[in-house]
């Protein structure tokens, strides 16, 4: 019985891991990056790709069952979805901006407004060491 058991889980592995997006479509995403969402939308027999903006509050699950949680702001108004990264209906995923956050949910910028509401760069520390010129003698 041990066998079958054995059998069956590396039938279901073989399965998933077929389904998966290889790592070259696949950004290294990290939490509190601004990402661009390409995904696909189907209306009848039409087809098209709408792009969807905002900053990474969350990853949840891990293997084929990864979602992400994206967070923009439209009239004033937050917008949230949960989009399945696996899915065949995204058609790319980009990075915009890289945002420096110290958490693994981001979900205390749902009560934020104003500029409060922005992470700060990941590269806010390269000005500082370009601009140091080493003394010349």
């Amino acid at each position: 019985m041990a066998k079958t058991k054995m059998d069956r889980t590396k039938i279901i592995e073989s399965v998933v891991a077929d389904q998966l997006k290889p790592a070259a479509e696949v950004p290294n995403l990290r939490i509190g990056d601004t990402i661009d969402v390409h995904y696909k939308i189907i209306e009848g027999d039409k087809e098209r790709i709408q792009v969807f903006q905002g900053v990474l509050l969350a990853k949840t699950g891990r293997g084929i069952h990864t979602m992400i949680t994206v967070r923009r702001i439209v009239a004033n108004e937050g917008v949230e979805r949960q989009f399945p990264l696996h899915s065949p209906r995204i058609a790319k995923l980009e990075i915009i901006r890289r945002g420096d956050s110290r958490r693994a949910k981001l979900y205390f910028l749902r009560e934020r407004f104003g500029k409060a509401r922005r992470l700060r760069d990941q590269r806010r520390g390269l000005k500082h060491t370009e601009t140091a010129a080493p003394a010349a003698e």
